[in-house]
């Protein structure tokens, strides 16, 4: 669909494969099937219905491989994508509802929480936001474009429960040290270079896990001969369609514009050496044998501003609103100890440690040093119209009904703290990067997989 960029969402709500495997029966995975062991759809999409192919103790029907090859054609010829052969393309497909098979029978196995209708409609009004469209109008592009608009709710629902996953599988076991982020300040203050983005794609052939020297042998011969094709001026985004085995393959292998302290450092190395255009040798990961494109890269001007935030110390009396204390009773109560303060009849922080309803009762209400951001906006707003000393009047939030206080305030340069989090960012991307890669890899290859042969 050219009018609504679905992969946005993908990637970043977001970016588009293992208990479950691992419990599966201990049968070898096959190879990949020969371009004639699925037909393609034929052109009015009518397939006589059986089994393509057996994920653990699930299938994968043909019609439902001829059903996604038709989606993902629509889709491509849409955004004027460059089409990889009929039989490439399956092959493409059919490998992508295996590993999206293999990991939702893991999100199962690991108890991840559905995706009610409530999540996926507030998803959903998020991606058209970011479209700048009405849900209706996106829904009506889509239609327009074929694709119906159930369908796309499925894909949005399948994709947050693969992003569950994920976080439970891969990204909460990230760790990073306050040492590397002091290591990684240091080269970067060392190297002293103008920084850039770089856009890139990638060709994946993977390897197997476990697998013998003669199969890593075959691969990386597949891998040469991507790069063969390469250096004779064959289109990128073509081969990758037909020899790639990332899940970007579809989009010709296009991953997007990236900094290269997020990558991993060969794969930087390796295109810090590129113009424009360039694809580098064939470089082997635990994944398999990539072969990068530099499609174009530009400067990112340095900027050593500081970073001034102000902060406000705060303190509050709260009522929390239930059954036996209405809102309406603790407007009214607090409308009271408010006309006590202003009397100078009683102490904030007394009245805080008799009345209020949280846990900062115990301090007089005193809430500490706020950032901006760190309360809900109508706590922020009533809190930033104080001058220090001064009282609000009722303020009523998702929490409960509030007197505050606003103590003090400063001004602090936050930009050394900006950096360390920015690093912190940095690493954490490289590293989840290439342990979700090596995780889909295991999901895959610990799958049960028989192709059938049609009959």
């Amino acid at each position: 669909m050219h009018q609504v960029k679905i992969a946005a969402f993908v990637l970043c709500a977001a970016t588009a494969a293992g208990q479950a495997a691992a419990q599966a029966k201990p049968a070898p995975a096959k190879a990949a099937p020969s371009a004639g062991s699925i037909p393609p759809a034929s052109a009015d999409g009518n397939v006589i219905d059986s089994i393509a192919v057996v994920v653990n103790d699930e299938v994968i029907t043909r019609n439902e491989v001829a059903a996604r090859v038709r989606s993902i054609e629509q889709r491509m010829k849409g955004q004027n994508a460059q089409m990889p052969e009929a039989a490439d393309l399956q092959r493409q497909v059919v490998e992508a509802m295996i590993v999206e098979r293999a990991q939702f029978q893991l999100a199962k196995e690991m108890g991840v929480r559905a995706v009610d209708d409530s999540q996926l409609d507030r998803a959903i009004t998020r991606i058209a936001e970011q479209q700048k469209l009405s849900v209706q109008d996106m829904r009506n592009a889509m239609e327009k474009d074929g694709m119906p608009f159930a369908a796309f709710r499925e894909e949005i629902r399948n994709e947050i429960t693969m992003q569950r996953l994920r976080e439970h599988e891969v990204d909460n076991k990230i760790q990073i040290s306050d040492a590397e982020v002091d290591t990684y300040l240091a080269a970067e203050q060392a190297a002293a270079v103008d920084k850039v983005e770089v856009n890139i794609a990638q060709i994946l052939v993977r390897i197997p896990e476990n697998s013998s020297p003669e199969q890593i042998a075959a691969r990386k011969a597949r891998a040469d001969e991507v790069s063969r094709q390469l250096r004779v001026g064959g289109d990128f985004a073509k081969i990758a369609g037909t020899y790639s085995d990332a899940p970007d393959a579809l989009a010709g292998g296009a991953i997007g514009w990236r900094d290269p302290d997020r990558l991993p450092p060969i794969f930087a190395e390796a295109l810090s050496k590129l113009k424009p255009g360039q694809s580098t040798p064939v470089i082997k990961s635990t994944a398999g044998f990539h072969i990068l494109k530099l499609v174009d890269k530009r400067s990112l001007a340095a900027s050593d501003e500081k970073t001034i935030v102000q902060q406000t110390h705060v303190r509050h009396i709260m009522f929390k609103v239930s059954p036996t204390m209405t809102a309406e009773a603790a407007k009214k109560k607090l409308t009271e100890l408010k006309e006590r303060l202003d009397n100078k009849a009683a102490k904030f922080e007394d009245l805080a440690r008799q009345f209020s309803n949280d846990a900062s009762a115990t301090k007089g209400g005193d809430l500490g040093w706020l950032f901006p951001g760190d309360a809900v906006p109508e706590f922020e707003t009533a809190m930033a119209a104080l001058k220090p000393g001064e009282i609000s009047g009722v303020v009523e939030t998702p929490y409960g009904i509030h007197l505050i206080e606003v103590l003090e305030r400063k001004s602090e340069d936050q930009s050394k703290e900006k950096k360390r989090n920015a690093a912190r960012q940095v690493i954490r991307d490289r590293k989840l990067a290439e342990a979700t890669e090596e995780w889909q890899r295991q999901v895959r290859d610990r799958a049960y997989v028989e192709f059938r042969d049609e009959k």
